[in-house]
Formats: C-alpha cells, structure tokens, sequence
C-alpha cells in the first residue's frame, strides 16, 4: 500500500499515479519482480511507455533491464501488433518469469526476443537505425552509455526512455552524490545537451525521462 500523502503536491502526485490501472497479469508480474529483487516499472510510468509505443506506431523496441515482464507487457500493450521486442538482461531467472509474464498476457514467442548477457556487450550488436523506441532500467551508472546507444540505435522520430530518473527523489537534492544518482544526474545534462534530442521529464513512478530523435 503506498504512504498516504502528506502535502497538496504529494497528493496530486499519487493521483496521477493511481490512475493508472494494472490488471491481474501485470500485478502477479509485480509480486514476482519483487520476490526476485528486479524491482519494476511503477504504472504511471508503465502506462507512459505504453502511451508512447502507441504514439509512434512503434513496431521494433528494445529494452534494456527485463526484470519479470512487467515493462515489456506495458510495451507490448502499446506496440503494433505485428511488433517485436527485443529485450536484455544479465539475468536468465528474470528472463524465464518474463517469458511467462508474456505468455499469460497472450503474447506469443514470436513477439518477444529475449537476449540474455550484459547489455553493453549486446546493444553493439544491433542494427543501426532499426528501432523506433529504445527503454532503459538496468545498471545507472550505465545509462550514459546506454544514451549513446540508444541515439545510434533509433530511427529519427524514434524516442529512448529511462526509468528511476528522479531516483527516489535524490536527483533534485544537490547533496546527494552516491554514485547512482550523480550518473542519472549526469544523464539529464546529456540529455538537454544532445541536439539531436528533444526531452521530456515526467514525474510518473520513479521519474521517466523520455526523449525524441529529431536527427542523425
């Protein structure tokens, strides 16, 4: 259950949170996540990838951090129906649960491609240009790597997304400077620097911060 609101703000906050609806699929998938220690997506920003998959008619999507299947089912959900997702993590376990998560959502095999390993080994290995949105919740003090990747990976008009960017609101706190939050931090800057990009910050579960490829 979550701690009951203690200011206007945190109130509309868990409003906008609470709107968002996870059936019995996506919530087994939580329960499991957590078992496990892959702690998922939280829905507000679940339904946001889902929001955007939608938007860009998105037919090829990577993922990096696969957990239990809760984000890649609100991915799906969102793609085309002849879409692909192609997800990775170091965790063969999480990767079993996921495939089915998926299966219990009715998403065949052919619409999912599971790669197990460490996702800067893997992403390298991917088409240039082939991907049309790219969602990162893995190592933080990868996700700068993970930018670079994404940009070369993404059609132009193509978007990235990263999870956890406001970090258990440690990222707007200047005094906090564990090595986790200083990348995420980082990533912000990167982010708003890359002309190639156009951002957005959306206070949705943990933070997501998603950004459009405008350009090569």
């Amino acid at each position: 259950m979550a701690p009951t609101p203690t200011s206007p703000v945190e109130a509309t906050l868990a409003y906008a949170e609470e709107f968002h609806y996870e059936d019995e699929v996506l919530q087994v998938a939580r329960r499991r996540g957590l078992e496990v220690g892959a702690v998922p997506i939280l829905p507000g920003g679940g339904a946001a990838l889902s929001f955007l998959a939608t938007a860009i008619n998105a037919r090829a999507v990577v993922e990096v951090g696969t957990g239990c299947g809760v984000s890649g089912l609100w991915l799906l959900r969102g793609m085309r129906a002849d879409g692909t997702l192609t997800s990775v993590d170091v965790e063969p376990e999480h990767q079993r649960l996921a495939r089915q998560t998926f299966a219990e959502a009715g998403f065949s095999g052919s619409r999912v491609r599971l790669i197990t390993g460490r996702a800067l080994d893997v992403l390298p290995r991917l088409a240039d240009g082939g991907y049309d949105l790219v969602f990162c919740d893995a190592a933080k003090q990868e996700y700068g790597d993970y930018l670079a990747e994404a940009v070369r990976l993404l059609r132009p008009g193509g978007i990235v997304a990263f999870d956890n960017a406001l970090w258990h609101n440690r990222v707007a706190d200047p005094a906090q400077r564990d090595p986790d939050t200083v990348a995420i931090r980082e990533l912000g800057k990167l982010v708003k620097g890359d002309e190639r990009l156009r951002a957005l910050m959306m206070p949705l579960g943990d933070g997501l911060l998603a950004a459009v490829k405008t350009a090569n």
